[in-house]
């Protein structure tokens, strides 16, 4: 009955192998392959892109744009009925356009970003192909193709499996099901449903254990998960907190300009006597003027560059508000291996049960014993090192990648020993039992069974003096950062029937070999950085106690009076004891995926924003559940960086903390960016309402306020994206998810620069109106127009750095200076140039004037570095120089 089963699966798979037209034990060949991506490529199709009018409605179909368009309409009607010109509608109409464009090219650039951080994020699988194994990206998968699957892979594409050991996937993306799906090679009914499809892996889901080969079925859009990427691809992206602040911002602000404009009409209608159509001209202009309607785009902006940054900083974003919460993180919970170390673990010493002492490698000739415990770890290990084309390409965790090279060094290999003793079975390593077995046919006829691991999860059978020395030795190793792998095993004289997992006990132990995985450099230094900007970087390990609390005292992670934890222990805590000794505890070692939930939810509640570093399958709870999660580019599995916020390209700690002092310095200039619009903006709606109240009429009219709001705010203001972090941007405390915007004393300097433009505004008015002519209110309107757009360019360099300003401080942006020099240009040019002066209704002015007028652009600046000073004197804040 056996065999007549084993008969019908080879001639299922048979059949498949001539549909498919493939060959299981080869692969394709690079023709077919060739042959076949004609076909089309291994992705999902995207949403389709909205045509040009869907964007251009978009960007009209704001409250500002909407104002606008009001204003455009109001001005047609009176240019047509009432021959009032056409200045306005054409200056207005043209703002409006501005407005669009430059909506819609930061889209345009931000998607051109998103394409190239896509570039980045390749997805590659291990596939067999002229009778190789080859690493290759998924999306160049074709139908035949084979694949090899193992524990923290994303299955790439829908396949027949065709070899499986211990194979269990999570479909849960598909199915809803919460339990991994135990796998198998064997055919099933063909009208199975997709849960009961045992044989089959699916594009998108994960693999959580064990090792597979299965032969590609379909690809892109023709996979279970490609019939549901059309509703995927309707999935809008989230906003972030701070754009919803923002949001908020921006919607008091427009109420305040409403308000604003129905009080400015309504005191030109009644109290200055105009005509009801210029009185609400005048009140819609001032409106959409006091709205900083380019704030939104400043915020894309910013958020774009720091995308931008960072991903030159070997950083890919897969969210896009992560950037703000990277910056307020004030806790790291980074892995130990490949993050803050080097990720090449070395085997060192080497200890054979038989053996009175412990033994370098390459000090001294190999022994027989030596060599024994050599053979025992080469037969019970998965990694391959295979050289083609003159490159050695290496397939495996780092641990057991470490054997196979220890192997290399004298000359052995793991093919050498499976000839002599070809493994039959297999029970593969988890993080739970934290350690494999395999058993092996030998020549003799019997069988061996291996068990390699943790030393206290190996069911060893010793006496108690041998487990005192064993425990001896291993403690050595672990206290010199050693990682202990020890190794068992077992004779049968005959194959056993019973499962592997049964056959695991009374081993015979073989010995220990210590790896080390040497602390990164940058490491140390950047764990002290993070120290200093108010960040706790704690250990969490699956590694042994001793050799987490080695490498976390050489990094300078634990320090004097920190508590170290293992699992066990933990469990032992209670949520509420746990929370009461978080902050005490800097590393914890030989902890589960479970452990690592409960470690960042302890800190979350302590108010703290968690980042949470990791590269394997059941690291993607806890990356989920932290606020940032950070998964490894180089050793990360698709299932740790499909559940990240985002990715480190160098698998480097360093990385992480260049990536929040970016982050940080994104927040600061969106900060600095509300500083600049806002505080204008308001100085404008109470310099109408105070001038039309006291009967001086309007003292500008709507095209000047519109220059004003799109000219000498928006321009500038664009540039403050790029502006360099401050020098103490990371020598202060993490920002907190309750911050205010307007905290840190940022409402108190909104508060002067209003104040300061509206007294100096209704001062230049009244002294070009009134004290230099004989009521001419043309030149008082022309200089308030030039003082107020020239000085709100000029006083954005005090704006744009906390710390007291300086010629070096000014040159640090050289985009922000050709912005303002070209804003000032244009609004220049409104003097200068006959047609324009006529449309904006200003006039020529004396020297006196404009010398009246080159003084009164500093005094903001002025006011704003004194008022900057006694900020710091009442907060008690050294003086910081802009640092070179």
């Amino acid at each position: 009955m056996l065999t007549m089963t084993k008969t019908n699966a080879e001639r299922d798979r048979q059949k498949l192998a001539t549909a498919l037209k493939t060959n299981f034990t080869s692969g394709l060949s690079a023709e077919q392959v060739k042959q076949r991506q004609t076909d089309g490529r291994n992705v999902l199709q995207e949403e389709k892109p909205p045509t040009i009018f869907q964007k251009i409605w978009r960007h009209l179909s704001d409250v500002a744009s909407l104002v606008l368009l009001f204003a455009v309409a109001l001005s047609t009607y009176l240019a047509i009925a009432a021959n009032g010109g056409w200045t306005k509608t054409i200056v207005i109409g043209s703002i409006l356009v501005i407005n669009v464009l430059i909506g819609m090219y930061q889209e345009h650039s931000a998607e051109k970003s998103l394409a190239a951080l896509k570039k980045m994020n390749i997805h590659e699988v291990n596939v067999l192909r002229d009778d190789h194994t080859q690493v290759v990206d998924a999306a160049d998968l074709v139908v035949g193709d084979v694949v090899l699957l193992s524990g923290g892979n994303q299955v790439p594409a829908d396949g027949c499996l065709i070899a499986a050991t211990a194979l269990r996937i999570d479909e849960a993306v598909l199915t809803g099901e919460s339990e991994p799906v135990k796998k198998t090679a064997e055919p099933v009914a063909e009208t199975a449903e997709i849960g009961d499809r045992i044989n089959e892996a699916f594009s998108g889901t994960g693999v959580t254990q064990g090792t597979g080969q299965m032969v590609v079925t379909a690809i892109g859009m023709d996979t279970e998960i490609g019939s549901i990427a059309g509703m995927l691809n309707q999935t809008k992206a989230r906003m972030t907190p701070l754009q919803k602040r923002l949001n908020q911002l921006s919607g008091r602000l427009t109420a305040v300009a409403v308000v604003g404009g129905i009080i400015i009409t309504i005191l030109g209608l009644f109290f200055q006597g105009e005509p009801l159509t210029d009185a609400l001209m005048i009140g819609v202009s001032l409106a959409v003027a006091a709205v900083p309607e380019t704030l939104p785009i400043i915020v894309t902006i910013s958020l774009s560059h720091g995308v931008g940054v960072m991903a030159k900083q070997h950083v890919i974003m897969r969210r896009v508000d992560a950037v703000e919460t990277i910056g307020g993180v004030n806790v790291i919970a980074s892995d130990k291996t490949g993050t803050l170390t080097q990720n090449q673990m070395t085997v060192t010493q080497v200890w054979a049960a038989t053996d009175s002492a412990p033994s370098v490698v390459g000090k001294n000739p190999l022994q027989e014993q030596t060599q024994s415990l050599m053979r025992l770890m080469g037969l019970a290990t998965n990694a391959t090192r295979e050289k083609i084309q003159d490159e050695w390409i290496e397939i495996g965790d780092s641990t057991e990648l470490a054997i196979v090279r220890w192997l290399a060094t004298e000359g052995l290999t793991r093919a050498d020993f499976e000839q002599q003793a070809p493994r039959i079975a297999e029970d593969p390593f988890n993080s739970t039992k934290k350690t494999m077995a395999t058993l092996h046919q030998l020549p003799d006829g019997r069988a061996l069974l291996i068990v390699k691991g943790a030393l206290d999860r190996l069911p060893l059978k010793q006496s108690a003096k041998e487990q005192a020395k064993t425990s001896r030795i291993h403690d050595q190793f672990a206290h010199d950062a050693l990682r202990v792998l020890a190794v068992g095993y077992k004779y049968f004289e005959t194959l056993p029937e019973a499962p592997i997992e049964e056959l695991q006990r009374d081993l015979t132990f073989a010995g220990l070999i210590g790896m080390i995985d040497p602390p990164r450099e940058t490491a140390v230094a950047a764990v002290a950085q993070a120290r200093e900007a108010g960040i706790r970087t704690v250990m969490i390990t699956g590694d042994h106690l001793e050799t987490a609390k080695a490498i976390a005292k050489q990094i300078g992670i634990l320090r004097p009076g920190d508590q170290v934890v293992t699992g066990a222990a933990l469990s032992q805590l209670s949520d509420q004891e746990l929370a009461q000794q978080i902050e005490n505890i800097s590393v914890y070692a030989r902890v589960s995926p479970e452990d690592k939930i409960r470690i960042i939810m302890a800190w979350q509640k302590q108010g703290a924003t968690v980042a949470m570093t990791g590269d394997g399958v059941n690291d993607a709870p806890a990356l989920k559940a932290a606020d940032v999660g950070i998964a490894m580019g180089i050793t990360g599995t698709e299932v740790s960086k499909n559940a990240s916020d985002m990715i480190l390209t160098d698998d480097n700690f360093e990385t992480i903390v260049a990536a929040v002092a970016t982050g940080r310095s994104v927040y600061q200039n969106i900060l600095k960016a509300v500083e600049f619009l806002i505080g204008v903006n308001f100085a404008q709606i109470f310099l109408m309402i105070f001038a039309v109240g006291i009967g001086w009429g309007a003292p500008l009219i709507a095209e000047q306020l519109l220059l004003i709001n799109v000219l000498a705010d928006g321009i500038p203001g664009f540039y403050l994206s790029r502006e360099p972090a401050e020098p103490l941007n990371m020598k202060r405390p993490p920002i907190s998810r309750q911050t205010s915007v307007f905290a840190d004393g940022l409402g108190q300097r909104v508060a002067v620069r209003t104040g300061t433009f509206i007294l100096l505004t209704l001062g230049i008015y009244g002294l070009g109106r009134f004290g230099l002519t004989n009521n001419d209110p043309a030149v008082g309107m022309t200089m308030l127009f030039f003082t107020l757009a020239l000085g709100s360019m000029v006083d954005i360099y005090p704006i744009k750095q906390r710390s007291p300003l300086s010629w070096q401080g000014i040159a640090k942006n050289p985009a922000l200076n050709a912005g303002v020099l070209l804003a000032a240009g244009l609004v220049v040019s409104t003097a200068l140039i006959p047609g324009l002066r006529e449309a904006f209704q200003l006039v020529t002015l004396s020297g006196i004037n404009w010398l009246i007028i080159l003084i009164a652009i500093f005094i903001p600046s002025g006011i704003l570095e004194l008022n900057k000073r006694l900020q710091r004197t009442k907060l008690n804040r050294p003086v910081i120089l802009e640092e070179d």
